[in-house]
């Protein structure tokens, strides 16, 4: 990251637009082919219909050097011409807005970041300009660094420091819900500082998955990052309270520097988070004041409706207090795992913009080819028979059971049939679960010496900070928690492991991430891990 704006939602493929030169000549007259609703170019629309016509951004603005690429884009530094202040562009691709659905999430972004106040934490929104070519966001920049690089780097940290981000935190929260918006994806990595002096405000950066919510509104779409899930959301019926329960995670974070929800795989994040055990028992905790813990556990709450809200967070006694909070430091072992946490995330992301930047041209040719090929009723959709019978024509080895599974996964309307977008989702799950292709691509990015194994000097030149070093004792750590055999380097079947282990595949591909966490929620009630409350009795149901 490193920039406010540098955190691109991933891609979806582009929509079904058939090509004349794969299509054989007929042999007798061809019936009259039905115009297919996805096979229009969604790009060539206008994605900000509000926006009033206007000058060019580069009237306005001098674009520079690159501060970050990601899935839907580019971010630029920029410069007012004028006044010569230095801002951020994300320049957004129109190629890369292969969905209806992508389009609506720009548009809600830009809604959101549009509608909340002048906020001291709170990225704002200078200016939005669209061409032919892509939606362009002029923003604050953002070049403080990460909260957690932040922290190390100061050497003395202690839970007065804590205090204070986590009321900072609590007041963003506030803000948003205040103005009728939930952000679904509080974590560190969303929050940066605008400078580096001392007294730099934090501000949270990525509004990607944020909704507009009225009172009493619930949603069901799974969305953001496994540690950091509220245990409703993978319930699927959630509301605002999902974001008191992120910032309680990361409370407990800056407090002893893991996780509290922590597993070897994202099923076992998730019934951690389910079953909600707290541990305080583990240093540094026998030291952090009982206020704090209190506050944690109030955040942490199974029950949303228990739940603290980020208003009472305000008002608990250890925020209040902040300043006479304890400063005595809370140990080299919170540094530690802190810096360690963060420089994990930073291998993960590398690996995840390798597997994003390398959906090719040819896998989404791939795709319009399959979609053409199962359609075989040529109405825009896929039908379960026509899914079944797809797949076996193209030699795929899953049951029944399992396509079925896959199908009531995918629908994400639950009108039976895929529209080109869910389709997309089977297409890159079957792709995944078959061959872990994106994956492979990922570790041959840091196996530069294709030995079949990522050794410790491949590890630290991948991974090299800001200042051109990388802290040995952090790298050593992460090579012995990656390399479960212990022989002192990475092979494929541990970085695959490490992949799969509470990732945020969001990164990789924003509709695969949802059908993921969708089909993990499905996994668990079907098992008994999970349970809901009828609607009409009240009773716990064991699905």
């Amino acid at each position: 990251m490193g920039n406010c704006n540098a955190c691109m939602r991933p891609l979806e493929p582009e929509p079904l637009t058939p090509k004349s030169e794969t299509i054989p000549k007929p042999r007798k007259k061809p019936r009259d082919r039905r115009p297919n609703p996805f096979a229009q170019s969604l790009a060539a629309n206008r994605v900000l219909k509000d926006l009033a016509p206007q000058a060019r951004i580069s009237d306005k603005y001098t674009l520079g050097r690159e501060l970050g690429r990601g899935e839907f884009g580019v971010t630029y530094l920029c410069t007012d011409r004028e006044t010569r202040e230095a801002l951020a562009c994300k320049s957004i691709s129109k190629k890369k807005l292969r969905t209806a659905v992508d389009i609506e999430d720009v548009r809600r972004e830009v809604a959101i970041l549009s509608s909340l106040p002048e906020h001291a934490n709170i990225v704002r929104l200078r200016a939005t300009y669209e061409d032919e070519e892509a939606v362009h966001l002029v923003m604050e920049l953002c070049e403080g660094g990460e909260l957690f690089d932040r922290i190390v780097a100061r050497g003395h940290y202690s839970e007065r420091a804590a205090a204070g981000v986590a009321r900072t935190i609590a007041e963003v929260v506030r803000m948003c819900h205040q103005h009728g918006v939930v952000h679904r994806d509080l974590k560190p990595e969303n929050f940066l500082f605008a400078n580096k002096k001392e007294n730099s405000p934090l501000k949270v950066i990525d509004f990607g998955l944020s909704v507009f919510f009225k009172p009493g509104e619930k949603f069901s779409e799974i969305v953001g990052s496994p540690y950091y899930m509220a245990p409703e959301v993978l319930k699927r019926n959630y509301g605002p309270e999902v974001d008191v329960w992120s910032a309680g995670v990361i409370l407990y974070i800056l407090l002893c520097g893991v996780p509290p929800f922590w597993a070897e795989t994202e099923q076992g994040v998730a019934l951690a988070i389910l079953r909600g055990v707290i541990d305080f028992k583990r240093e540094p905790w026998p030291q952090v004041s009982e206020s704090a813990k209190s506050l944690v556990r109030q955040m942490l709450e199974q029950d949303p409706q228990k739940r603290l809200t980020a208003q009472q967070v305000l008002e608990h006694p250890w925020i209040q207090n902040a300043k006479k909070a304890s400063n005595v430091p809370l140990g080299d072992i919170v540094r530690a795992r802190l810096k360690q946490f963060s420089v994990m995330n930073k291998f993960k992301k590398k690996a995840l913009r390798v597997i994003a930047e390398h959906l090719s041209v040819q896998e989404v040719e791939v795709i319009r080819d399959m979609f053409t090929l199962m359609d075989t009723d040529e109405d825009g959709k896929v039908s379960y028979e026509e899914l079944r019978a797809g797949l076996k024509k193209v030699g795929s080895q899953l049951a029944e059971p399992e396509i079925k599974l896959l199908m009531d996964v995918a629908d994400v309307d639950g009108n039976g049939v895929l529209d080109y977008g869910e389709f997309v989702a089977v297409t890159i799950h079957l792709q995944r679960m078959e061959n872990d292709e994106h994956i492979h691509r990922a570790f041959m990015f840091f196996d530069k010496d294709e030995s079949g194994y990522i050794e410790l000097d491949e590890l630290r030149e991948a991974l090299v900070d800001e200042s051109g070093e990388t802290d040995l004792d952090v790298l050593n750590n992460i090579m012995q928690e990656v390399d479960t055999d212990k022989d002192g380097r990475i092979s494929y079947e541990e970085f695959v492991a490490m992949m799969k282990t509470g990732t945020d595949w969001r990164k990789a591909s924003r509709q695969y991430s949802r059908e993921r966490f969708k089909s993990l929620s499905v996994n668990l009630m079907k098992d008994g891990s999970l349970q809901l409350q009828d609607g009409f009795t009240g009773q716990t149901v064991i699905v």
